[in-house]
């Protein structure tokens, strides 16, 4: 049964890159990226849910958007020696089955950002 609810939730949750592939450079180091989230997997406990940008082995934690509660947000930190960066999305939630919630994740596929110099 657990296997089930955790093929379902897998297939019913999408994660959609919404940050341009190419940004110029900020002084402070500083990338706005963005994610919009969509699952209609009812067994997803909504307030469990936390986004993560992962760079290499490093995550950084993301933020729900402003009135939009399927759209995530955070500040990339992009060394001033770099002018490309490799990152995903990852989310991790729990997930109702019986008799307790068990953890579940999503992971996005690679993207690439690209930084300008002026």
């Amino acid at each position: 049964m657990a296997l089930l609810c955790l093929l379902i939730t897998g297939c019913a949750t999408s994660l959609t890159n919404l940050t341009t592939s190419q940004q110029p450079r900020n002084p402070k180091g500083l990338y706005p990226v963005e994610v919009m989230w969509q699952s209609d997997a009812a067994d997803i406990v909504k307030d469990t849910i936390k986004g993560y940008v992962v760079v290499g082995f490093d995550a950084y934690p993301m933020q729900r958007s402003p009135m939009l509660t399927n759209r995530w947000e955070a500040l990339l930190p992009v060394p001033t020696d770099k002018n490309l960066v490799n990152f995903r999305y990852k989310f991790d939630y729990q997930y109702l089955t019986i008799p307790v919630r068990r953890p579940g994740s999503k992971m996005s596929e690679s993207f690439q950002l690209q930084i300008l110099d002026r």
